[in-house]
């Protein structure tokens, strides 16, 4: 996680900061993120709360990088597909239900974790805004690849072609609208793509 995150105090690498935000993806998986406090916290790791706030200057900063982990983690499944030696139609096929899969994951998985993410959606937090910058980098390598090798039309311009498909991608991206659509989410996102994939024809 990078330290870049707004809220984080004291070494980048510290073993206290790791095991503070382990405890805490653990703490509100069980009670959820609205219904812990730092003292809940401190309590579970058993450290006082003078000392959590060394590294973190506050619940929401916790928040924020435990939701980084999880987008991270979500992040690293889909660039693994985006960089697997295919064609560019079915690698953009498969960042698609991928990210489906992922989302559907967590939410079955962690179903409390729902919780921190709809406050990282609704309060802007930075790492969604991240999560969102690595997306666009993936989907612009993709769609560049698709061009160079005559699979993708090129009379869009590249920004707003990979912009568009981001948009497709909200969906299946946001966790509080995925979650509305679970048992049928992979298919929805197979139907997008076919889609967004016709759009993109030459």
């Amino acid at each position: 996680m990078s330290h870049s995150l707004g809220g984080q105090r004291g070494p980048a690498e510290h073993e206290r900061r790791d095991q503070i935000i382990s405890a805490a993806r653990d703490h509100f998986r069980h009670y959820g993120y609205s219904k812990t406090t730092v003292a809940d916290l401190a309590k579970a790791i058993g450290l006082s709360t003078a000392y959590i706030y060394k590294f973190f200057d506050s619940k929401k900063a916790i928040g924020e990088a435990v939701c980084g982990h999880c987008l991270g983690d979500i992040a690293q499944a889909v660039r693994s597909v985006a960089e697997e030696p295919k064609p560019a139609s079915e690698r953009l096929r498969r960042v698609f239900i991928e990210l489906a899969r992922q989302g559907a994951a967590l939410c079955s998985a962690n179903p409390k974790m729902h919780d921190i993410v709809a406050a990282a959606l609704m309060e802007k937090w930075q790492s969604c805004k991240s999560h969102e910058v690595t997306l666009m980098s993936i989907v612009r390598r993709i769609v560049q690849d698709g061009r160079e090798a005559g699979e993708f039309e090129r009379k869009t311009p590249l920004d707003e072609t990979c912009r568009a498909i981001l948009l497709a991608l909200e969906p299946i991206n946001n966790p509080i609208l995925l979650a509305q659509r679970l048992e049928a989410i992979e298919e929805d996102a197979a139907t997008v793509a076919g889609l967004v994939l016709r759009s993109l024809a030459p």
